[in-house]
């Protein structure tokens, strides 16, 4: 599936410059970029939710030794 991509200066020197140094297509960082962000926005989540449960389970004892 083709996209277009519109860059900027910045954006531009930068993709290059990673292209470059990792010998891997523009197209190819960019696809890298957007799975990896992908991922760590999994990983956020799953890690919150667990924190909740856990505060829910835990939380009053969590929080009397907190003022023991």
């Amino acid at each position: 599936m083709a996209m277009t991509l519109r860059t900027d200066d910045e954006l531009e020197r930068v993709l290059s410059e990673l292209a470059e140094a990792e010998g891997l297509s523009r197209q190819e960082i960019i696809r890298r970029a957007v799975l990896e962000r992908y991922e760590r926005a999994g990983h956020t989540r799953r890690v919150a939710e667990r924190a909740d449960r856990m505060l829910q389970r835990w939380g009053d004892v969590l929080d009397r030794l907190g003022r023991a």
